[in-house]
């Protein structure tokens, strides 16, 4: 099944693929977000699965080389192996795996302000779940894993149980940042910031 390759800025494109580990009885759709940014001379590659071997994804990355490799949340670790021994780049993610799904590799640590090689910034999204969206200052945009999902086109906060007392300052607060697009994992990838405005005021998505 080719992936569906989306640009949405200059330097700032995505590609979505169903998760090979899906099942029914998951809360999230099968389909999920790849993406590709471009920064002051790197070129990460943020939550990425792996395209088929002669999907076009491979050869727009074979044309601009991924330098980096990165993981947002612990339980997308997905296909980061493969980009780093493909393309030699560096890996950063989480300090905590799954005991079950743990890369080959070993990723340089981000918390909340880690500033990563081309300027991009890990956020705190409040959530608890040791996820770091990234700022991607250069496009103006935020890429979340599940902090925020829109599994029927709208955009929505993942619910927690530390929604009002967590996760929605930490949430407002990212609106200090002048992005202008969203980008989620699961449902409909991609969102502007009217879209993350209303999200922070309906009910939390829980499935």
């Amino acid at each position: 099944m080719a992936a569906d390759v989306v640009d949405v800025a200059a330097g700032l494109w995505f590609w979505r693929l169903d998760h090979p580990d899906w099942t029914q009885e998951q809360d999230w759709a099968p389909a999920v977000t790849s993406t590709v940014v471009e920064s002051r001379g790197e070129i990460a590659v943020l939550d990425a699965l792996a395209p088929p071997a002669e999907d076009e994804v491979w050869s727009r990355l074979d044309a601009k080389r991924p330098t980096l490799a990165v993981v947002l949340k612990p339980d997308h670790v997905r296909d980061v192996d493969i980009f780093v021994d493909r393309y030699g780049a560096r890996a950063f993610g989480p300090s905590l795996f799954w005991r079950r799904d743990i890369p080959r590799n070993e990723l340089e640590p981000i918390e909340p302000e880690s500033e990563l090689p081309g300027g991009l910034v890990a956020l705190y999204d409040g959530r608890g779940r040791n996820e770091t969206p990234l700022w991607l200052p250069d496009q103006h945009a935020i890429v979340f894993a599940d902090a925020l999902t829109a599994p029927e086109g709208e955009l929505h906060v993942w619910a927690t149980p530390w929604h009002e007392e967590r996760a929605l300052p930490a949430l407002r607060a990212l609106l200090e940042l002048p992005f202008e697009h969203v980008i989620v994992a699961h449902g409909e990838p991609l969102h502007d910031r009217a879209a993350y405005e209303r999200a922070l005021a309906l009910p939390p998505w829980s499935g």
